[in-house]
């Protein structure tokens, strides 16, 4: 299917890495092949594929992929944003990607969820209704909920509700918890047991359904070429179901650095949450993680078949070599490799 444009907001980040080179026809960086029966060739060969990011230099290796170009955008700028959005033309596509896990508590939610999850969707709306582009395709999370257990949740459920008030074409996908070679999940588990001689777990029977960062990709990519998403909020999960603790400990296997855990309870976890809020840097964990974790990350029933993800890939499958150290392979390698090939 051929399309002129896409226009990736947020796409310098995880998912937008993996998206933006799947659009452009190029693998990414996993060296471990999709199972047989995933869709590997994209749908769509859109003339151009314009990512759009708070710092340009964070995005300059996309610029190895074809037809792919870098722009600095403050969504703050209804100018610069409709300038954006306007060079699409009235048949483009709009992604977007942006997304915070952490901010400062309030009822509901704190500014910087207020403003990632639901004033950055209306801001994108409201563009795409001045410049007249119907197509929007948005990311949100599985779970979101305006009522939900957490400001993350509650603030993306309310960013879900001005997109499908807003009467464009639009699409939402609900990903899990997204690994993947360069993930900041798994990755992470690993490096703490390489650190300390034991985890202490808040939250240890918390269920999650990861889902391959590529296969959220696909998922995004055949969204855009099939109709029949048009109006409609997909939930994606991997193929297994897991909890907190099943996953630690998994990566501290293959990556050789197997740890006891210890399980927390529930005071003494939202203790330990509160002073890692006020760490240098992202938190490890906070108050609002936990919260988040009341609902279990899972999906019940099988993912929609419009989307294309005939046999999700296993967490086993990508991961057990990347966190032993065998087979992972910088992003930019990968990109040289398949520009160049």
């Amino acid at each position: 299917m051929q399309i002129s444009n896409v226009l990736v907001i947020g796409g310098a980040g995880f998912v937008g890495s993996h998206l933006v080179a799947r659009l452009a026809g190029v693998a990414t960086a996993s060296a471990t092949p999709l199972e047989p029966g995933t869709v590997v060739e994209p749908p769509l060969d859109p003339e151009r594929i314009v990512v759009a990011t708070r710092d340009a230099e964070h995005a300059q290796h996309l610029l190895l992929l074809p037809r792919v170009e870098v722009t600095g955008l403050d969504v703050r700028n209804d100018v610069a944003l409709d300038a954006a959005i306007g060079t699409l033309g009235t048949e483009g596509i709009v992604v977007n990607l942006i997304g915070i896990l952490h901010g400062e508590r309030a009822e509901p939610y704190g500014e910087a969820f207020a403003f990632a999850h639901v004033e950055v969707p209306r801001r994108i709306v409201e563009s795409c209704r001045r410049t007249g582009v119907r197509r929007l395709l948005h990311m949100s999370a599985l779970g979101a909920d305006s009522s939900g257990p957490s400001m993350y949740l509650r603030s993306k459920g309310d960013g879900e509700r001005v997109v499908r008030d807003s009467g464009l074409d639009w699409t939402i996908v609900r990903p899990s918890v997204i690994f993947g070679p360069d993930d900041h999940f798994l990755n992470l588990f690993a490096h703490m047991q390489q650190l300390a001689p034991v985890v202490p777990l808040a939250c240890a029977q918390a269920k999650f359904q990861p889902v391959y960062v590529e296969d959220v990709a696909q998922a995004f990519v055949n969204a855009m070429a099939a109709p029949a998403t048009i109006g409609r909020a997909y939930d994606l999960a991997g193929p297994q179901v897991y909890t907190l603790e099943e996953l630690v400990r998994y990566a501290g296997r293959a990556s050789g650095h197997p740890r006891p855990v210890l399980h927390l309870p529930d005071a003494l976890a939202r203790v330990q949450a509160a002073m890692l809020e006020h760490l240098p840097g992202a938190p490890v964990m906070s108050r609002d993680n936990l919260d988040s974790m009341r609902l279990d990350s899972v999906m019940h029933g099988a993912i929609a078949p419009e989307l294309g993800l005939r046999q999700p890939v296993g967490l086993e499958v990508v991961m057990t070599d990347v966190l032993a150290g065998r087979g992972h392979e910088s992003y930019m390698q990968v990109l040289r490799r398949s520009v160049y090939r």
